[in-house]
């Protein structure tokens, strides 16, 4: 998952004096966070050091984030003259995550990188709340009230998205994953209708420039798995909440088999190694039941995580014998 190296040292001591926006805006400091997962660990990809909203910030949109807190926007958008103003992203002002892309291919020779962008509804929440949200209640509110005025902000924001994914495929990154962290608050219905159409949006212009792999992860989103693989994604993405095999039952009744990646929680690491490495073996037993499997953790890496427990999983994944045991044994 992104934000792999957060838990590291060497990260704490790189971002020293740095904010995480101004860091995503520098191509050195990128390219070093991004490869200290990769040299402790030797996992098989690496992960763009980014955020979500770094589109939104390119774009010009007034946005920071706060420790502690996350992403907060200078001014909330809830209008349709705030809709309006907002710009488009010109590509040229992805020059430095571009340039950051290019040199972290150089150095990674054959192992994938992995780019992303927020999806649509998530990024919408921000800028309607204003920050992080625990219920969404204005996004929620302005999506059944009007939605006319719903529709021009997700389609301007997707278009944002799409841009941002596009660029960075353009760069060199060889997958692009598509994060719809608070897609977990709606229904389904809700989803279906107000989110899923401006995701789907995002992923077929991406295939319009790429045969690049598209993952498609949200968090919460148990009920939902098969309408967001129905949004077009190659690779479901799933979080802790539900076993692989039976996301690959929901997303399969669904639209057909798709690979997934996930899903341990990434709290069970807090616990000591004899605790974690049955749980690990259970997911990738799991992930058995799936056309292909990205062994990952179901969320990002917690910043308290020892170190240590990383390089146990990632050993653990690496040396697992599909063959050994069929799911559930």
């Amino acid at each position: 998952m992104r934000q792999a190296g957060r838990s590291l040292p060497e990260y704490r001591a790189s971002r020293t004096g740095v904010g995480m926006l101004e860091a995503c805006a520098m191509p050195e400091l990128v390219t070093e966070i991004t490869l200290q997962p990769v040299r402790r660990y030797g996992v098989d990809a690496a992960v763009l050091y980014s955020d979500i909203v770094v589109p939104l910030a390119a774009a010009g949109i007034d946005v920071r984030i706060e420790p502690g807190v996350g992403p907060v926007m200078g001014r909330a958008v809830r209008t349709a003259a705030e809709v309006d103003a907002l710009p488009d992203l010109d590509p040229a002002a992805m020059a430095p995550v571009g340039e950051a892309i290019r040199m972290l291919v150089a150095e990674l020779g054959g192992t994938p990188l992995i780019g992303f962008a927020g999806a649509p509804f998530t990024l919408a929440s921000y800028l309607i709340e204003g920050g992080p949200s625990r219920h969404h209640e204005r996004t929620k509110a302005l999506m059944i009230s009007d939605p006319g005025l719903w529709d021009a902000l997700l389609s301007r924001i997707a278009g944002i998205a799409a841009t941002a994914l596009v660029a960075q495929l353009s760069a060199g990154v060889s997958v692009v994953q598509l994060f719809d962290s608070w897609a977990g608050a709606l229904s389904r219905a809700d989803y279906e209708r107000f989110a899923a159409p401006y995701s789907a949006r995002v992923l077929a212009e991406v295939a319009e420039h790429s045969s690049a792999p598209r993952i498609h992860f949200g968090v919460g989103t148990a009920e939902l798995l098969g309408s967001m693989a129905a949004a077009g994604a190659d690779v479901m993405g799933v979080d802790y909440h539900l076993p692989l095999d039976e996301a690959q039952r929901r997303i399969t009744a669904a639209v057909g088999p798709r690979p997934l990646q996930g899903n341990l929680d990434p709290a069970m690491l807090l616990a000591p190694w004899d605790a974690v490495a049955p749980r690990a073996l259970d997911m990738l037993r799991a992930g058995r039941a799936a056309p292909g499997h990205i062994a990952n953790l179901g969320h990002g890496v917690l910043p308290q995580t020892d170190p240590d427990q990383l390089a146990r999983l990632v050993d653990l994944v690496h040396g697992f014998d599909p063959a050994d045991a069929p799911p559930g044994q």
